[in-house]
């Protein structure tokens, strides 16, 4: 199993390229990064965190210029957005800046994908929450024909273009990993349909059992994930134990006394998992 963090990258903690050079150099495999173009201040759609929005949700860097910054800073680590609220998002140019991502790194991005939890932020986008998952659905669609195509065509109901070309195409053929976001109850149905893995949080209940009933039902491989979990060896082995190929814990906005400190609990936990 492979070990990975994330982080919300603000402009007042330690700087994208800066954390993924320090995780490479501690051996870890990934790095993600959240997205939030903005967070409305008349704000009605409850944190799922419970409680007040962390600070951080408002102060985070663009995702794109983040992972460009770490994957230009690093030589192995793999960089991932967790997620990309791509229900917000135009599919032609994200799927020019994955790729430009992709091509610039020799092919480490990995694509986690979600129509995310606020609803405010969406209509201020233009995008009506009640059709977010079917538009989540066509802007994938959409973006796995324009990276593997010469001449890409795609006609759906909110997404339609007729023959574009788009130039550089993602290093990793045919595409990088499309991980889905999301813990509700029909995300599985998602990542059968147009996912090529799962990335729950944590938090959810019964990921074990959802994730052992979509790889049973799934008519091809499916990579298993999940973001934010605890420097707990018990937790990280029941992960592992379970076939999961990655867990990711998050770090906090911060300067690097705390982010080592954090990257020190994980990795700590990590050993004993492993019986170190």
């Amino acid at each position: 199993m492979d070990f990975g963090v994330a982080i919300f990258p603000t402009h007042d903690g330690m700087d994208p390229a800066s954390v993924a050079r320090l995780v490479e150099a501690r051996g870890h495999e990934s790095l993600f990064f959240p997205e939030h173009t903005h967070i409305p201040a008349d704000r009605r759609s409850p944190y799922p965190g419970g409680g007040d929005l962390p600070r951080r949700y408002v102060h985070t860097y663009d995702l794109f210029v983040a992972m460009t910054a770490a994957v230009t800073a690093t030589s192995r680590l793999r960089v991932g957005s967790g997620i990309c609220l791509l229900v917000q998002r135009d599919p032609i140019v994200t799927a020019k800046e994955v790729a430009s991502v992709d091509a610039l790194s020799g092919g480490r991005v990995e694509f986690g994908v979600g129509a995310g939890w606020n609803r405010e932020e969406m209509a201020n986008h233009g995008t009506d929450p009640r059709r977010r998952m079917r538009l989540l659905q066509e802007r994938v669609e959409a973006m796995k024909v324009i990276w593997t195509q010469d001449e890409a065509s795609y006609h759906g109901e909110f997404v339609d273009f007729d023959r574009i070309w788009s130039w550089p195409k993602p290093a990793q053929r045919p595409h990088p990993p499309v991980l889905v976001g999301g813990n509700g109850p029909t995300v599985t149905d998602r990542v059968r349909a147009f996912g090529d893995g799962w990335m729950p949080n944590y938090a959810a209940e019964g990921i074990l059992e959802r994730a052992r009933r979509l790889q049973g039902d799934a008519d091809r491989a499916i990579e298993l994930m999940v973001m934010g979990v605890p420097a707990d060896a018990r937790v990280i082995a029941g992960f592992e134990d379970a076939g999961f190929r990655r867990v990711v814990h998050w770090l906090p906005s911060a300067g690097q006394g705390r982010v080592e400190r954090a990257l020190d609990a994980f990795e700590a936990a990590v050993a004993e998992a492993h019986g170190e």
